[in-house]
């Protein structure tokens, strides 16, 4: 797995990939020396590189970024491969995307102009880092929650459905890349359904409540 963007959200998805056997490759726009400290804890599973060189190493690419700098994500190593989009807009980080404030587009859709060919599935964008750590269960136990996922090519979608099974989620499909704004900033699946961040624990979050979360969204 190559990973865009090694923040919170990324190094805890990193963390979970590694404990279900995943090797990921790291980056920032730093550079890879100043991954050498996550590296390290990650273990011999982890190395850290280039962007332009996680995104040409993993089969399975996460880009995990603010929305300003699409523009400067590495365009061709994505071609042709499953990119989990974890990214969430907001303008007082990334200024006003008209595109975006018209409602013409989704994050996601604007990302896919920037990565053309790449296959590009929302996930994880609605998800506290640590309730995300937290609440990961095997398959079978009673208390797994639900991630929603949107996407529009069915093959990206079944390879991050097994992603997500396999570090301890189970997965509810939120349709295509156009609707994924149901999952957004400030829509109701967005935190509430895994808890306050004050509790860090989180709670675990139901199918059912996923579902009933994502067809109460507005715009």
């Amino acid at each position: 797995m190559g990973f865009i963007g090694s923040g919170a959200i990324g190094t805890t998805i990193a963390r979970l990939a590694v404990e279900a056997g995943h090797q990921v490759v790291l980056s920032n726009s730093r550079g890879p020396e100043t991954l050498a400290g996550t590296v390290a804890e990650l273990g011999p599973r982890a190395s850290a590189a280039t962007s332009r060189e996680a995104a040409a190493a993993g089969d399975l690419v996460v880009v995990t970024v603010p929305v300003k700098v699409f523009p400067d994500l590495p365009a061709g190593p994505p071609a042709g491969k499953t990119v989990i989009d974890t990214c969430n807009y907001g303008p007082e980080r990334d200024g006003q995307i008209p595109e975006l404030d018209s409602q013409s587009l989704t994050s996601s859709e604007l990302l896919e102009r920037y990565l053309p060919g790449a296959l590009v599935v929302k996930a994880f964008n609605n998800i506290f880092f640590k309730h995300l750590r937290s609440l990961a269960r095997p398959a079978g136990a009673a208390d797994r929650s639900y991630l929603p996922i949107a996407g529009d090519a069915a093959p990206a979608k079944a390879a991050v459905t097994e992603f997500l099974e396999a570090i301890g989620y189970g997965v509810v499909d939120a349709g295509s890349l156009a609707g994924s704004w149901r999952q957004a900033t400030g829509t109701p699946v967005w935190g509430t359904p895994y808890g306050p961040y004050s509790n860090e624990k989180g709670q675990p979050a139901a199918e059912d409540a996923i579902r009933a979360a994502l067809a109460a969204a507005t715009r």
